[in-house]
């Protein structure tokens, strides 16, 4: 069912076994609402984390995934179970040009240029099919980016935060790692904010018993400080509209930023398939339309001042362990965020997260992300004894972790992010090109079987 006419499903207050709640069913209102607010506490962790990292208003985030969200199921017409929340894809981007000299401004003027393109690509698979995607961006290249995305930040959470207390940040991730392994169902989903939560206390009650730590602070000065400072949430209001700002065009940012276009592309690919695998209703015909939707939100999110956005996995956790797929969940969700996006207060809180506690939750995050590259490698079998995966993984992995930069003119060098996935893409498919001109193109494994191949007449799309 589409639209937004959702149908009681049963009596509404109860699954039987092997039952699910379907993306355009819903239980009671007042179960909705409830798991609406589930939704938001399961996502809030890493939506909070995602802006404070990139030097960005977390209220701002936090209302602008509300924004975004609603337009999602808007645009989707309610066929696509997802909130959209900020994206950590882009975290590494940040510190890669404010390491240039660029602010905030130019950070969102970046990402508006890559949710520009993402809807472009939603609308070209909107017309040509999902194939399209898997062309462009197979396996062994969509593994590598993410791979590289992730690991990328390493230098951040260990020059940046993990010196500010290096203590509370290992205890901070011993305990989100036992949150994440221990703790089951509903639990374990949101580890990460529970591992911030216990930070943040931990933080707390060190500075009332040890007093002040000398270390690094957040601008990087060796100084005598509190570990956690609430002076800016007391002076923060109850209500009140975030402050927004105008983006600016950096090319030198655009270029930076727009690698993680392919990572947006395959987390959007990746839960359309997991939502439709676990209603049993196939998404594939809607995924042009969610990529498309989620290029539009963030363009939206971040000509305010806000960060970009992405579908968000904390709550495809919350569906699974729920059985409740329900549009209208998502956005009772939406209106959640945007009501918390109005307290100030709330979101001053959140931004005085203490430097270590963020160093202990962003080494086990940054290498989740990481990790992924790889689990899209398994997944897909992508066979690393083939010089033809091999060659430009490696290749792009070293010079993009390695900060290695190319210099094109006085005024313009690829480095990091941006050339590594340069690499991988124009590597990979000049190499296959070349296979196939050699005759030693061997599709079956490099294509994920898209493809057939014929000895003599060579592959067949």
């Amino acid at each position: 069912m589409s639209g937004f006419g959702w149908k009681l499903h049963g009596d509404g207050r109860r699954l039987e076994a092997g039952e699910v709640v379907r993306p355009g069913e819903r239980l009671t209102w007042t179960r909705t609402i409830g798991l609406g607010a589930q939704h938001v506490v399961s996502m809030i962790g890493a939506c909070f984390v995602a802006p404070v990292l990139m030097g960005l208003n977390p209220s701002l985030g936090l209302m602008a995934s509300g924004v975004a969200t609603l337009m999602f199921l808007v645009i989707t017409r309610g066929r696509v179970p997802s909130y959209l929340g900020s994206s950590l894809s882009f975290v590494g981007v940040a510190a890669v040009i404010g390491s240039q000299g660029g602010g905030p401004a130019e950070l969102t003027g970046a990402l508006f240029v890559v949710g520009l393109a993402l809807a472009v690509v939603g609308v070209v698979i909107r017309f040509l099919g999902s194939r399209v995607i898997h062309a462009v961006l197979p396996p062994a290249v969509t593994g590598a980016v993410v791979m590289l995305i992730g690991f990328n930040l390493a230098p951040v959470a260990a020059s940046t935060y993990w010196p500010q207390d290096q203590w509370s940040a290992l205890a901070t991730m011993g305990f989100t790692g036992l949150a994440l392994v221990v703790l089951r169902g509903f639990w374990s989903r949101i580890a990460i904010f529970l591992g911030l939560v216990f930070g943040y206390l931990l933080s707390w009650v060190l500075d009332l018993t040890a007093g002040k730590i000398h270390s690094v602070d957040g601008s990087g000065k060796v100084t005598d400080h509190l570990r956690l400072d609430l002076t800016s949430v007391e002076q923060a209001a109850w209500v009140g509209f975030p402050d927004l700002h105008a983006p600016a065009f950096s090319s030198s940012a655009i270029i930076v930023a727009l690698p993680v276009l392919i990572a947006l592309v395959a987390e959007n690919t990746g839960h359309i398939k997991a939502v439709g695998e676990m209603t049993g209703d196939s998404l594939d015909d809607e995924l042009g339309t969610a990529i498309m939707a989620d290029g539009a939100a963030s363009m939206v999110s971040t000509v305010a001042g806000g960060p970009a956005t992405t579908t968000y996995a904390e709550n495809i956790g919350v569906m699974a362990a729920t059985r409740v797929y329900s549009t209208a969940a998502y956005m009772c969700a939406a209106l959640f965020a945007l009501l918390f996006g109005l307290c100030p207060k709330f979101g001053a809180f959140v931004a005085a997260i203490p430097g270590g506690v963020l160093g202990g939750i962003t080494v086990i995050l940054y290498g989740m992300i990481g990790l992924l590259g790889a689990q899209i490698w398994i997944r897909n079998k992508v066979d690393f004894g083939q010089p033809l995966n091999l060659i430009p993984a490696a290749a792009g992995l070293i010079v993009g972790i390695g900060g290695v930069s190319l210099k094109i003119s006085d005024n313009f060098e690829l480095s990091g992010i941006a050339l590594g996935t340069l690499l991988v893409l124009a590597g990979y498919h000049c190499l296959r090109w070349l296979s196939k001109a050699a005759g030693t193109y061997q599709p079956a494994l490099l294509d994920g079987g898209l493809t057939e191949y014929d000895e003599e007449e060579g592959p067949r799309e």
